[in-house]
């Protein structure tokens, strides 16, 4: 495994581990996926089923944690799933709260998506291109294009500097300078367009974090007690890629 890759991959298990050690188990395993949980699963359902998530298509949700959107998904029995997370301790809480014995919840290592080729209808990254170098995101898009089946979807959130809100993130990144960080990293727009030319894929749409660009049939709450209701957006931008 890359230097890097390790490296990304231990922050990211200490990170869990201290959340941990200073909190409740559900407390401590929602938190590692920064907060939001039930908030940022309902909006990332809604824009699924926006972009044409129907029974019977199978979701594949790398970087899953701990069950955000696969709890979000679990009612809904015609639909298959696979989730896959570099900690072990986040599957199990995942599997646990989904209660899905027909899915899949895998441990992963380097950048490989644990999926057949041309089998998935969606393949889905939340929050996880913000925590990774941009030559792990670049192998993620080439994984992406094995498994999409033709005319399938990638939908992914990211950091960019054009989006006024997003700048906070970058600020607290610079303010808190002590080493062993989590990754928060920016991309820039021709960056995905020039990994989607390469690995094979093309750009559907891009949204910014501070547009409302879908639909959501109900009230959502986030944890400081605003309200999102009509249209909602997830609070990072968001692009839609597909496999011709």
């Amino acid at each position: 495994m890359p230097t890097a890759v390790k490296l990304s991959n231990d922050a990211y298990r200490q990170h869990v581990a201290a959340l941990e050690r200073r909190l409740e188990t559900d407390e401590a395993l929602r938190e590692a996926v920064r907060g939001d949980f039930v908030a940022v699963g309902k909006l990332t359902y809604h824009l699924l089923r926006s972009l044409g998530l129907a029974d019977g298509h199978l979701v594949v949700d790398v970087g899953c944690g701990s069950g955000r959107l696969s709890v979000q998904l679990a009612p809904f029995k015609a639909i298959k799933y696979i989730g896959c997370d570099i900690v072990e301790r986040l599957i199990d809480y995942a599997s646990k709260l989904s209660n899905r014995p027909d899915w899949t919840f895998v441990v992963t290592e380097g950048r490989c998506i644990p999926c057949k080729s041309e089998a998935a209808d969606f393949v889905c990254f939340v929050s996880v291109f913000t925590h990774l170098l941009h030559e792990d995101t670049f192998r993620y898009f080439r994984e992406t294009a094995r498994v999409l089946k033709s005319g399938r979807r990638l939908v992914f959130s990211f950091l960019e500097f054009r989006v006024p809100i997003h700048w906070c993130t970058l600020i607290s990144t610079v303010d808190n300078a002590a080493p062993g960080q989590h990754l928060n990293q920016f991309i820039d727009r021709d960056a995905i367009s020039s990994w989607a030319a390469h690995s094979g894929l093309e750009i559907v749409s891009i949204f910014g974090g501070d547009e409302l660009h879908f639909p959501i049939p109900e009230e959502i709450r986030w944890d400081n007690g605003a309200v999102m209701g009509s249209f909602g957006t997830i609070g990072q931008s968001v692009a839609v890629l597909r496999k011709p």
